[in-house]
């Protein structure tokens, strides 16, 4: 491993640690039930904080996703940290049990990310690129799209989706105010239609208070809904 790679791997360990990640004020914390062609297959428990540190102001975003019953085919753990205002990806580390088992530690280093990836067939180092807006959204993870809620169709996001190795570029082509079901509940949010170049095509609704309620990504037939907005 280079010397510019393990330093950026300390930047990881500072965000890792529990005593800087559990700090800051809570943005939004819940749950989503994830479906798969419509039907459950797992939950995601996750919360985000934004917290004020020595070196400036950070995103916390932590999470637990559960596939199967109890987490029995997987659980997933990821860990983002991101800079204010906008959510610019600065390192990561999600840790894969079960299915698909993976450790990965990424942290930008210059004008690239730099990760070490440790699964089932071995070890790997991998660099991607860096730009000033690029978001972080791993497959699966719904609470990322937070980071994405302001986009404009004049202003696309670069987005690296770490555990699949891809890269696409992220563009809000619609919003409309609409008013959905979510439970017994009738909630007002704002629908955003997002197209993919490379990847995979999106719509988003969010909350007046900006929180994602709910995730669907056609192509995957992949669900994610808010289970915790329901009283």
């Amino acid at each position: 491993m280079s010397r510019s790679i393990a330093m950026a791997f300390v930047l990881v360990a500072l965000a890792w640690s529990p005593s800087v990640s559990a700090q800051g004020v809570v943005i939004d914390q819940g749950q989503f039930e994830i479906s798969v062609g419509g039907e459950p297959v797992g939950t995601e428990d996750f919360v985000i904080r934004r917290a004020s540190l020595g070196l400036g102001a950070a995103f916390f975003a932590n999470a637990t996703i559960a596939l199967g019953p109890d987490g029995s085919i997987s659980r997933i753990a990821p860990l983002l940290r991101a800079l204010p205002p906008d959510g610019h990806a600065e390192s990561y580390q999600v840790e894969v049990t079960g299915e698909g088992a993976m450790d990965l530690r990424l942290a930008q280093s210059g004008r690239r990310y730099v990760a070490t990836i440790r699964s089932e067939i071995g070890a790997e180092d991998r660099e991607f690129q860096a730009r000033p807006e690029t978001r972080i959204i791993d497959l699966g993870v719904a609470h990322h799209h937070y980071f994405v809620r302001d986009l404009r169709s004049e202003r696309p996001a670069h987005v690296l989706e770490p555990r699949t190795r891809a890269q696409y570029t992220l563009t809000a082509v619609e919003r409309q105010e609409v008013e959905i079901q979510v439970g017994p509940n009738s909630i007002q949010v704002r629908r955003v239609d997002f197209t993919s170049e490379g990847g995979h095509d999106r719509t988003v609704w969010y909350d007046r208070q900006g929180r994602v309620v709910r995730v669907e990504i056609p192509a995957l037939a992949w669900t994610a809904e808010r289970t915790d907005l329901v009283g």
